[in-house]
């Protein structure tokens, strides 16, 4: 199943991103079958949006679910994908139930749903948030080469395109 948010969320992405996270989803889509589809959560997400979250937990109600503010996520320059896992639960085809489980099998092909899809996001070259340290499972990023600091500098010399996304 295509989901049509998703698709929404990848015009958002950094433009050198867009043509590779069509394909990228179009793989999901055809490795998710039956009870699991995937839906990207979040795309780009502006610095205020940034500093609302990193808010959360510390000067506002909630749990703490970013260590970054505003300009320090890769979210901020539209390098980020999070996902989640949408469950059709009793098979009537309308994807009831949001999962983050990493193990789960929901399709029934004797595969992790969720090791399926980073296994795709790997092929084509992104980083997991599942392998760090400080783990953030339903993040992948592609950076080209930039850090955080290089990225910020872009965007604080005005080294963007008529869109405000930093020239890469």
């Amino acid at each position: 199943m295509k989901d049509e948010k998703t698709l929404e969320r990848i015009k958002l992405l950094h433009p050198k991103l867009r043509d590779e996270a069509i394909l990228l989803y179009d793989d999901i889509v055809k490795e998710l079958t039956g009870k699991a589809a995937c839906r990207f959560s979040h795309t780009l997400r502006t610095f205020s949006e940034q500093d609302a979250l990193y808010a959360q937990g510390r000067s506002k109600a909630g749990a703490i679910v970013t260590k970054a503010r505003g300009g320090q996520s890769y979210h901020n320059y539209g390098l980020a994908i999070d996902i989640v896992l949408l469950v059709d639960k009793d098979g009537n085809g309308t994807f009831e139930s949001a999962s983050w489980d990493t193990k789960s099998d929901f399709d029934g092909d004797k595969k992790g749903d969720w090791q399926e899809v980073v296994a795709i996001f790997k092929r084509y070259g992104w980083e997991w948030g599942g392998d760090w340290r400080f783990v953030d499972a339903p993040h992948f990023q592609k950076t080209f080469g930039k850090s955080i600091v290089d990225l910020q500098q872009l965007h604080k010399t005005d080294k963007v395109d008529k869109n405000g996304f930093v020239l890469i």
